[in-house]
């Protein structure tokens, strides 16, 4: 009988709960029994399994995290978003105080209650979870999920946003060489778009994939999730939490001094100090991966307090000469320093990038009106397939910018004139709407920015094949320029009228006025390119007047 009680008590409807030494050897058992040499074995093993953690969670744990956001609700609403077809796919669920709660789904909002919140359903749902910080934010403990309060003036909760959190294994399958390089990388993109997943993956693959020693410094516990037991997504990185987002500047610092990382990853570096702290880090030669809110590197470069990502922006007053040679005005911006970051990616979909592998060079160039080096890839079946690349990034400064981008393009029209080679490789999709429809139209343009003519596009709705941008001249259908900046530029004049291309110009380089140039000028490519009249023959004023009228 005394030999069956390590079977017994390992096989009761109380096995779940770990046996320790001190609690199986009451007094009225005589000693002998664990010194029994079948028991030790069988008992000890099984003893260790039950108390060492798990080291992955496994396949069905992300049902179990949404099940526990799930009872965060009454069990109508429960039933109601469980039923719903896409269940994996729900982004968050809110709750407003006098409002019928809503379920939102990648296909829409979703009612999942005919009868508004009443406090008693709050009551029920902040009852579950953590505290709520200063930030108004709290969590789930040991799950993704975050929870967001809105107060009314008394600091009362009077309505809850319930947002889903997923870790997703390859979520940063795109990005995998520029980890592997050791590179510091600045992901960008707007609220919602995945930059906190493709962090935690990256964290993750940093510390398990590659060996380093990763310290994440959490603002909103959104990376590790909430509690003291950091959430198995993130692998074997450590997580410091944030007290308060007005000090995240200093546990960065104390990340560094403290606890020796090579890899610091912070999330949603928003504030100037944050930025500062971020580039004494850089300084040190740590590797950096952090985000940012933005839409584009452009965002960044007109934000005052994230500037400092970027190297920092100042005005610079040319000579005379110099700027006369450079064919701009005398007053220009320039990058006042190197760069916190070597790479940046601007997050354009949950499946695609832009990848910008010389941060550097991408603002230099945006800052001289050209064209940056950028690829663009995509997640298509699991596989990485890369869709456009600009040729390689050549490291560029503001001195010899003008002179490099206009001998670069008259070299290689010089080029492929003589040899007769297509002008564009096209992607296979591209190449077979080309056989069967008209070839798109390239526009160069200059002293305008990409992103720009890109949101132009995308406001005239028109078909993104039917329009493509180039740095080739030799390519190009039609130059669209800033009117001041092509003014003072007689040699970029000179080379789009010995190739008799049409040169169009707006007075600014506002969204309004670049739209009405885009659609004027499709609407002359559709006739046959006409042009009002010969370039050569009429004055500069005349000619800005002329072309003025695209615009009006």
């Amino acid at each position: 009988m005394l030999l069956r009680l390590p079977f017994h008590l390992l096989h009761s409807h109380d096995h779940r709960r770990p046996l320790l030494p001190n609690t199986i050897a009451p007094k009225r058992f005589n000693s002998h029994i664990f010194s029994h040499p079948q028991s030790l074995p069988r008992t000890v093993p099984i003893l260790r399994a039950s108390l060492s953690p798990p080291s992955s969670f496994s396949e069905d744990e992300p049902d179990v995290e949404l099940g526990r956001l799930l009872a965060l609700l009454p069990e109508e609403m429960r039933r109601r978003v469980s039923e719903h077809p896409e269940l994996r796919l729900l982004i968050e669920v809110v709750m407003d105080l006098g409002r019928k709660p809503l379920a939102r789904f990648p296909s829409g909002d979703f009612v999942i209650s005919e009868y508004p919140i009443t406090v008693q359903d709050i009551e029920h749902a902040t009852a579950q979870v953590g505290d709520f910080a200063v930030d108004n934010r709290a969590g789930i403990s040991r799950t993704l999920h975050r929870i967001s309060a809105i107060r009314n003036r008394k600091s009362a909760i009077i309505g809850l946003t319930c947002r889903v959190g997923r870790a997703i294994s390859g979520s940063a399958t795109l990005l995998q060489d520029l980890v592997q390089d050791g590179a510091s990388l600045l992901l960008i993109g707007p609220p919602g778009v995945g930059k906190t997943t493709i962090i935690r993956e990256i964290a993750r693959m940093l510390a398990n994939d590659y060996k380093k020693r990763v310290m994440i410094v959490d603002t909103s516990n959104e990376i590790g999730g909430d509690g003291d037991i950091p959430h198995a997504g993130i692998g074997s990185a450590r997580r410091m939490q944030v007290p308060n987002s007005d000090i995240q500047h200093k546990v960065l610092i104390e990340a560094v001094e403290n606890h020796m990382p090579q890899v610091i990853v912070i999330d949603e570096i928003g504030t100037k100090l944050e930025a500062m702290a971020a580039s004494t880090i850089a300084q040190r030669g740590i590797q950096l991966v952090a985000t940012a809110h933005g839409i584009t590197i452009e965002n960044l470069i007109m934000n005052p307090s994230l500037e400092m990502l970027v190297g920092g922006i100042q005005s610079v007053t040319l000579g005379d000469e110099e700027a006369s040679r450079r064919g701009v005005q005398k007053t220009v911006l320039e990058r006042k320093g190197p760069s916190t970051f070597s790479c940046a990616v601007e997050i354009i979909s949950k499946t695609q990038l832009r990848i910008h592998r010389s941060l550097e060079a991408t603002v230099d160039a945006i800052l001289s009106g050209r064209f940056p080096n950028v690829e663009v890839r995509k997640m298509k079946s699991q596989e990485q397939e890369e869709i456009l690349q600009k040729g390689p990034v050549f490291d560029s400064t503001l001195e010899n910018a003008s002179e490099i981008m206009l001998d670069d393009a008259l070299e290689r029209a010089d080029v492929q004139t003589r040899q007769k080679e297509s002008p564009l490789m096209l992607p296979i999709n591209m190449v077979e709407d080309s056989s069967e429809h008209k070839l798109p139209l390239r526009l160069f343009c200059y002293g305008i920015l990409e992103a720009t003519v890109i949101q132009a596009i995308k406001q005239l709705k028109m078909n993104v094949a039917a329009l493509q941008l180039t740095d080739n001249i030799s390519e190009a259908n039609a130059l669209l320029s800033l009117q001041s900046k092509l003014k003072k530029n007689s040699r970029i004049q000179a080379a789009f009228k010995s190739h008799d291309i049409p040169i169009y110009v707006t007075k600014t380089s506002s969204l309004e006025h670049v739209t009405k140039a885009i659609r004027a000028l499709l609407s002359d490519y559709e006739d046959g390119l006409i042009v009002f009249g010969s370039i050569d023959k009429i004055k500069d004023s005349e000619k800005a007047d002329a072309l003025e009228k695209l615009i009006q």
